[in-house]
């Protein structure tokens, strides 16, 4: 536009004759040049400082879902403890009284009479095994003392021995150091796959894959259930909540399914 206005102000004006005529035409052109300038700086800057608030507002926001996000699962941490708690403390301890009258009932009666007795003990016993195991699993300081991998096989091998599906663990490479509240993270992600699978996959088969790095760890959970499309997920199920966790601790999550096909879940997570 500058070029076109000064052609056209060249051919309508009179041909220059003067010095001072021509230091007018230069001035014209250093002052249009300069508003020009400051005109596209002003929108450079103003545009700079909008995406500047638009990017602060963004992170305000994600900083105050990431602070909901860390309230729920402390929520849900310390319910879980005082689950395990009253599970070791008040069904473990009745169940463990029950057996004992079992023990003293059986000395009492004729051994030929006792064997409909002993089965009872052998249920009381794996149901008071059963809620030890449940109880660890739920309670994070016992997490946090024995381990992901310990923590992680020993929710299989409860899967194991309830029948629930055949469950098995594969690792590869040297398990790595993991800041304790990531642990417990992941291993919360984990179990709400295991809850899931338990609740409408209808599996026979659950694995486990854990695959140590260098600069990280990958997981992959997998069951061979029934499956479901990946669009009837509700916002508020389990498998969606497993992805705000995983943000938590800026690990990358995936989730696929197909009907007929089963589930699977990828997990990776950098030290």
């Amino acid at each position: 536009m500058l070029y076109i206005w000064l052609d056209l102000f060249l051919q309508e004006s009179k041909p220059i004759s003067s010095a001072s005529e021509r230091l007018l035409l230069v001035y014209m052109i250093a002052v249009l040049l300069i508003v020009s300038a400051l005109v596209i700086l002003f929108f450079v800057v103003f545009q700079k400082r909008k995406n500047k608030l638009l990017l602060d507002k963004f992170k305000r926001e994600q900083e105050f879902q990431e602070e909901i996000a860390k309230a729920q699962l402390e929520i849900q941490d310390q319910t879980l403890k005082n689950v395990a708690w009253e599970l070791h403390d008040n069904v473990g301890q009745l169940l463990s009284v029950a057996n004992m009258q079992l023990n003293v009932i059986s000395k009492k009666i004729p051994e030929d009479s006792s064997e409909g007795l002993h089965e009872i003990k052998d249920v009381v016993n794996k149901s008071l095994k059963e809620v030890r195991s449940l109880s660890k699993s739920l309670n994070s300081d016992v997490i946090q003392n024995i381990g992901l991998v310990k923590s992680i096989q020993n929710e299989l091998d409860r899967f194991n021995k309830l029948k629930f599906f055949g469950a098995k663990l594969q690792l590869t490479g040297e398990a790595k150091h993991i800041d304790a509240k990531d642990e417990i993270i992941i291993f919360r992600i984990i179990q709400e796959f295991f809850s899931n699978s338990m609740k409408y996959s209808q599996a026979n088969n659950l694995s486990v894959n854990m695959n140590y790095f260098d600069d990280r760890l990958e997981v992959n959970v997998s069951d061979d259930g029934v499956g479901f499309e990946m669009g009837t997920i509700e916002k508020g199920s389990g498998l969606i909540n497993m992805k705000s966790r995983a943000r938590l601790i800026n690990a990358d999550f995936s989730l696929d399914s197909r009907k007929n096909e089963g589930v699977s879940l990828f997990l990776r997570y950098y030290y």
